[in-house]
């Protein structure tokens, strides 16, 4: 069994509350959700209404499936025009470690 994550630090654009920001990330969450096999919340720059962190956790039986769920889930945010990916990072582990 292989668990992998991606982490995506997000800049907003036109921004200037929080609700304005849940009304954006919300929906993203919603869609990786509905499109792809994961778990996707909100995890960091909760009080920033500029910025926010979202991740994605994938469970698969071998990695090659979990670098494909995450590809898509990569190009699944990086089709939203509102904000700009600032940076993303992967994690994987498999049962043996």
């Amino acid at each position: 069994m292989f668990c992998a994550t991606l982490t995506f630090d997000l800049l907003l654009g036109d921004v200037h509350s929080l609700k304005g920001k849940r009304g954006i990330v919300r929906p993203v969450l919603a869609e990786l959700r509905r499109h792809t096999e994961v778990a996707a919340a909100e995890t960091g720059s909760l009080d920033l209404h500029r910025r926010a962190e979202i991740a994605v956790a994938c469970v698969a039986p071998d990695p090659a499936r979990c670098t494909d769920v995450l590809d898509r889930c990569e190009r699944l945010v990086a089709a939203h025009p509102e904000f700009q990916i600032l940076s993303v990072r992967r994690q994987s582990l498999s049962s043996d470690d």
